[in-house]
């Protein structure tokens, strides 16, 4: 903002200022400000508001010191030198002092003199008109001061306003009483706020006298409300505005249940859109399976997913969701095996306020709620409790669920995708996993080829795996030795994908060339290589075979006095040899 215009929005002070100086000591007066620009004067300054000043003239002096003087010879005074009006000036006497604020000259305040009279008046009261004069330029100081802070007061309610209006989240201010002051868009579009509102009108429970007298806050507390003859639900928390000690009102925030759910949606699925095209591999097992997984992702139906342990069951299940109707929905896992068994329900289905010691205020919420109107991956399903099965059973059915602790029936959409390593029918035999629910899971059944079932794909996995590890470990490695592919084509892969990443990761750390080759892979990876694959084509070096033997003897008997006596016997070599070959092969 321009100072100009901080004078001019003062001009009724600045008119009233002028007229009680000239009233006082019949003087005339003029005000400029900082551009010299005429702001306001009484007398022969009346008709030249508006005006500006000469850049040489007395007032333009004064600005450029930020000092109070008098000038009795105005012609004559070294300011005056280069004006142009100088020749033809008919003021004879001046007063002027400049008006700052916060260490700023914003304008000049100048008492002139036409005659002898007010000369004389100027002359005989130099002290004391400074004095008063320096007071007016204070005063209008303190006005501009003043009407800055209403300015900025103005602005940052407006600013608050247009803040709180911005926000996803309801606001409500009350006083001690609890009546509502103010709240914002979101609140008045979530309640129908009107005139003479209560809070308790908007949430039934809440124990006002409580909450006062504790001067407590209140986080999440989830509860029900209704606008246009609809139910809703929401979440509230409450902190209270305390002024000397005591509570003087109140600030309420509300989250509506679906936003808190799209944040959760939107959390859960960063950087983790996986489709079908991100599952790599080209061969004819996992297209097959792929195509097949594919269609069934449009319905809603469960579907069962299984494979070996590292076949990519959560791949193919992020998959089918990314693929579904439910792709900009929240998409939800769960391992049934990661999570102590005695939390696992309330983690699935989330619990009330007060369902347990330590359980948080206001409850919390469950995975099938966090997941509504998208998909719940459950993993390990096998592996789930008995008295679980039941439950989950019933919301298959009836798509409803119940938190511990709760009484409240709650609908949910979503779409079941479970994922198994064990072989399900065998533990409904053992009465280990409950029949019907097993056939509610296996509408849609998956089942993933093991790494061994698909060796075309073994090179590109493994090149692909080379690139990841190439960034993170910030290498360049450019090929994997033939030998060590067909080395990884022959193996059964027990771990499957999983399994010969971590090899590859391993290798990558290894390898000191631009190169992969077989001294680079795990110790035990070849071990066991070496065994499942002998045959009379597959030659295994003596050097190789001694070690590994030596090996299996101290696993077998130890590494101590006795234990190294009994290898050396069942090796058939002195003590002094299996030392030797010890430091020989670093075993």
């Amino acid at each position: 903002m321009e100072k100009k215009e901080e004078l001019n929005e003062i001009y009724d002070t600045l008119v009233r200022v002028s007229n009680a100086i000239v009233s006082v000591i019949n003087i005339d007066i003029t005000i400029v400000d900082k551009n010299l620009n005429r702001i306001a004067g009484t007398g022969k300054y009346l008709d030249s508001i508006g005006e500006k000043l000469d850049r040489n003239c007395l007032f333009s002096y004064s600005l450029r010191k930020g000092e109070s003087f008098i000038v009795e010879n105005p012609k004559y005074h070294k300011a005056c030198i280069n004006c142009e009006n100088r020749k033809k000036c008919k003021e004879q006497a001046q007063v002027c002092c400049p008006i700052i604020v916060d260490g700023n000259v914003e304008g000049v305040i100048g008492l002139i003199a036409f005659n002898a009279e007010q000369k004389s008046i100027i002359e005989k009261n130099k002290r004391n008109l400074l004095e008063f004069l320096n007071r007016m330029a204070d005063l209008i100081s303190s006005k501009i001061k003043e009407n800055r802070k209403n300015e900025e007061t103005i602005l940052m309610a407006e600013e608050l306003e247009i803040l709180l209006n911005s926000m996803d989240t309801g606001v409500i201010s009350t006083d001690d009483k609890y009546k509502i002051k103010r709240y914002n868009s979101i609140a008045k579009e979530m309640f129908n706020i009107g005139e003479n509102n209560y809070i308790d009108r908007i949430i039934k429970d809440i124990h006002i006298a409580d909450m006062k007298k504790k001067k407590c806050q209140i986080h999440n507390k989830e509860f029900e409300y209704t606008n246009n003859d609809r139910k809703y639900r929401a979440f509230y928390n409450v902190k209270p505005i305390i002024i000397e000690g005591e509570v003087t009102g109140c600030i309420f925030t509300f989250n509506k249940m679906k936003e808190m759910l799209k944040v959760v949606n939107d959390l859960s699925n960063t950087n983790m859109t996986t489709t079908f095209d991100d599952i790599i591999g080209d061969s004819l097992e996992l297209d097959r399976v792929k195509d097949y997984a594919r269609r069934i992702s449009k319905g809603n139906s469960t579907v069962l997913v299984q494979g070996e342990s590292g076949t990519g069951k959560e791949l193919f299940a992020r998959a089918i969701h990314n693929s579904s109707d439910r792709r900009n929905k929240p998409f939800i896992a769960l391992n049934c095996t990661a999570i102590p068994e005695n939390l696992i329900e309330s983690e699935l289905f989330g619990y009330a306020e007060g369902a347990f010691t330590g359980a948080k205020k206001g409850g919390k919420l469950g995975k099938f709620e966090l997941a509504h109107k998208g998909t719940i991956f459950l993993d390990e399903i096998g592996d789930m409790p008995l008295h679980l099965q039941t439950k989950l059973l019933r919301v298959l059915q009836e798509n409803v669920i119940e938190r511990v602790g709760g009484n409240n029936i709650i609908p949910v959409d979503v779409r079941v995708i479970t994922a198994t390593n064990k072989i399900l029918e065998d533990k409904v035999k053992d009465r280990e996993f409950r029949e019907d629910l097993y056939y509610r899971l296996n509408v849609i059944p998956i089942n993933l080829p093991s790494l061994r079932n698909r060796v075309d794909d073994v090179n590109i996995l493994a090149y692909n795996f080379l690139k990841k590890f190439n960034y993170k470990l910030d290498r360049n490695i450019k090929y994997i030795d033939e030998s060590v592919i067909d080395l990884f084509k022959r193996y059964n892969w027990p771990g499957n994908i999983r399994e010969l990443e971590n090899v590859v990761e391993y290798a990558v750390n290894m390898c000191s060339s631009d190169t992969i080759k077989l001294n680079n892979l795990p110790r035990k990876f070849k071990e066991s290589t070496v065994y499942k694959n002998k045959t009379i084509d597959n030659i295994i070096p003596l050097r190789e075979l001694e070690r590994i033997e030596i090996k299996k003897a101290l696993i077998k008997f130890g590494r101590d006095k006795n234990g190294i006596e009994q290898a050396s016997k069942n090796l058939g070599i002195s003590r002094s040899t299996i030392y030797r070959k010890i430091k020989e092969y670093d075993i």
